[in-house]
């Protein structure tokens, strides 16, 4: 009896494996965020200081190569540049906190990050459960 070969994939496409990945990598994120609602975190210091999302960046650029020139590229691509401008906010949060009258500055950029990053997050994974690209600009 033989195995079944499988169908190559079409130009474009990624493989189911790397789409399970990136649902991974989202749940990483997410459960990241989670922990920073319902912890004593801020959501934007749990995404970027939790072992979840860490790890999820690390999968982002371990599997890169894999889903280049797929429309996945487009979702760790938006995971990265989410990861990574939210240490930028928080870079600039402290920066702020460091001056007495930045200190209130610092905390509403700090939740405006947090509800951005969540917003990333959500929006990301709706379009990867739909099979969507994001923008890449």
């Amino acid at each position: 009896m033989s195995n079944p070969v499988p169908a190559p994939l079409q130009a474009g496409q990624p493989s189911e494996n790397m789409v399970t990945v990136t649902h991974l990598i989202y749940a990483l994120h997410a459960f990241a965020v989670f922990t920073g609602v319902v912890g004593s975190a801020t959501i934007i210091g749990s995404f970027v200081a939790s072992l979840p999302s860490i790890a999820a960046i690390i999968l982002n650029y371990w599997n890169q190569a894999a889903v280049r020139g797929t429309w996945l590229e487009s979702h760790f691509r938006w995971q990265i540049r989410t990861f990574w401008f939210a240490v930028l906010w928080i870079a600039v949060a402290v920066l702020l906190a460091l001056t007495v009258i930045g200190i209130p500055f610092a905390l509403l950029l700090i939740g405006v990050a947090g509800l951005w990053v969540l917003y990333r997050v959500v929006r990301g994974w709706l379009a990867l459960i739909g099979r969507r690209a994001l923008p890449m600009d």
